[in-house]
């Protein structure tokens, strides 16, 4: 027996495992060198020299052959370059506009009060052409009853940052009528006299029957100036009277307030605005 015995099993089981384990790493460098760039024939001719093919070495050519296709669709999907971000812009949005400036009249007129004047003139001539009113002769009652609303305190909106409210119709001052309370304290707060309100000075009857909504608002309020003012302008035209008519502006004013010294100073301060030139002392009489 000697050299010429069979092998043993345990030889044959070695020489197998060295055989295959030699055919596992050919299918692994053929496709590391296809994704390097190198040709997986070459590489699989070079290995069938060494041993002739086998399931194993079969099944490794397959894997060569498939690696390298989903290595190049892992490639193209890495180098694909990525779509740039499109870019929005939002427009820039619409500045506010800015508050009207308010240029003082004549004779240091406040801005609000001026601009409330020539409103309810602009009004007027559109409403009742035939009045003739012009905003100079309201700017004079509004002088003689509250200073132009104690000079001009007033927001932009023309109401009143502090209500004018007159003292109380009760007879107690000469030639003051007594009126009772007619409005239950909703304009003047007093539920026992009327008073007058707002800075042309209406009582709550007056008011009601003349209101008007000088800004627009919706709300005819004696503390609005813009409000008040065309109040006042309606009810100096009322009955057909002209402003252009000396007479007509004299009765409507002394309608207004029963007072020929009240006539003399509103009608003395509208033509003063009118010029521009103060009026005298002696054009401005006491108002008992």
């Amino acid at each position: 027996m000697g050299r010429h015995a069979k092998p043993s099993d345990s030889k044959l089981r070695r020489n197998s495992v060295i055989a295959m384990t030699g055919l596992v790493p050919v299918g692994l460098v053929a496709a590391a060198a296809t994704t390097a760039g190198a040709s997986p024939r070459a590489l699989m001719g070079a290995a069938q020299h060494e041993a002739e093919p086998t399931a194993a070495s079969a099944g490794s050519a397959g894997l060569a052959e498939a690696v390298p296709a989903g290595v190049a669709a892992v490639q193209t999907i890495m180098l694909e370059p990525e779509p740039a971000p499109v870019r929005t812009f939002k427009a820039a949005p619409e500045p506010a506009p800015e508050p009207e400036v308010l240029r003082e009249g004549p004779l240091g007129i406040p801005g609000i009060n001026f601009a409330a004047y020539r409103n309810a003139e602009r009004i007027l001539s559109e409403e009742n052409p035939s009045c003739g009113m012009h905003w100079t002769l309201l700017a004079g009652i509004g002088r003689v009853e509250s200073g132009h609303a104690n000079g001009g305190r007033a927001d932009d909106k023309g109401n009143l940052l502090e209500p004018v409210i007159g003292l109380p119709l009760d007879g107690s001052l000469p030639g003051q009528a007594t009126i009772y309370d007619t409005d239950g304290g909703a304009l003047d707060g007093d539920t026992v006299y009327d008073r007058a309100v707002g800075p042309m000075q209406f009582i709550p009857t007056t008011w009601t029957q003349y209101a008007g909504d000088g800004n627009g608002d919706g709300v005819a309020d004696p503390q609005n100036l813009y409000d008040s003012t065309l109040t006042t302008a309606k009810y100096l035209c009322d009955g057909g009277l002209d402003m252009r008519n000396l007479a007509h502006s004299t009765k409507a004013i002394h309608r207004y307030n029963n007072s020929m010294a009240y006539v003399a100073n509103v009608l003395a301060w509208s033509t003063a605005y009118s010029t521009g030139v103060d009026p005298s002392p002696a054009d401005l009489p006491r108002i008992h």
